[in-house]
């Protein structure tokens, strides 16, 4: 019987942490791994879509789970996201990863060429052959990857026995329940969409990988203990106010990251850089809403704590 305990929690996904000069800083990359250690998150999830991994070289992806794996010194689970858009290069991100002694890798479908689904299975398999000692999560987020995890894609991939889990991110919560169903005992999902994490665990969902969890973790903490506890309307009242504060960081001109880095550094003065080109960075009319959104997540955490 596999032990799932330690993908069962509340995983931020991790934020890219760049210098002043827009170069990765293994300096900062370390604060924001010992803040969430100290926020007593569950793990991290390394080098996704808010590592801005697919703007990054091979190279940088490989310096950032370094310092991460260094700064947590044990504490959390990592999984560390090594897909790109070739599979040559996910292959050594792999490789890397299950070297530094990572729980899991994870991967996205290949993007932009509509590939059949026996291609889109070598390739996961072709990644997971580059660290043969390590639990494979594939990540299913349709509506950017432009493919979606069917059921026989994923009864394909069951075959292979590294294969324990699959980060959903698509918006039914049926596939949740669908994903649980079929992999059986001991597979693991866990829920994407942070606006419907109450949803996601109420229909089987492990845990959850988010991320605007990195920003507010102390909320998504609490939900999860009160899903757990059976408490769903105090559960659900926190996603209410959650969801409100991620719809008011959708609202800044900048990008949502940049929008959350600048908050990071307002509430626990954690400095990470801004965003890398072509995703848009802060403007000087965006910093009164990003100061209410620090507010509203002051605001709710003392309501909730």
């Amino acid at each position: 019987m596999r032990d799932i305990s330690k993908y069962q929690g509340i995983i931020p996904a991790f934020y890219a942490c760049y210098d002043d000069e827009g170069a990765i800083s293994p300096e900062r990359v370390e604060e924001l791994t010992r803040y969430m250690v100290r926020k007593g998150v569950k793990g991290l999830y390394v080098g996704g879509s808010s590592g801005e991994c697919i703007y990054q070289s091979v190279s940088e992806r490989k310096l950032v789970l370094e310092h991460v794996v260094k700064a947590a010194e044990g504490k959390l689970t990592i999984i560390a996201h090594v897909g790109c858009n070739n599979t040559a290069d996910s292959m050594e991100l792999a490789a890397h990863a299950q070297s530094l002694g990572v729980d899991a890798i994870a991967s996205i479908p290949p993007i932009y060429f509509h590939l059949p689904e026996y291609a889109i299975a070598e390739y996961w398999n072709d990644i997971s052959s580059a660290a043969p000692d390590t639990d494979f999560v594939i990540y299913n987020i349709p509506q950017l990857a432009g493919v979606a995890l069917t059921m026989p894609l994923f009864h394909e991939m069951l075959k292979n026995p590294r294969v324990v889990a699959v980060k959903n991110s698509s918006m039914p919560v049926q596939d949740i329940q669908m994903f649980k169903m079929d992999g059986g005992e001991g597979f693991v999902v866990f829920n994407g969409p942070d606006e419907q994490l109450v949803s996601g665990l109420a229909m089987g969902a492990d845990g959850g990988i988010g991320g605007t969890y990195g920003v507010m973790p102390e909320l998504y903490i609490k939900i999860m203990e009160l899903v757990e506890a059976g408490d769903i309307p105090k559960a659900r009242d926190i996603q209410n106010a959650v969801d409100g504060i991620i719809y008011k960081m959708c609202s800044c001109r900048g990008n949502l990251y940049a929008v959350m880095k600048e908050i990071l550094n307002i509430r626990e003065g954690l400095k990470l850089g801004s965003v890398r080109k072509p995703m848009p960075g802060l403007v000087d009319s965006d910093m009164p809403c990003v100061k209410e959104c620090a507010d509203m997540i002051g605001e709710a955490i003392e309501k909730y704590r």
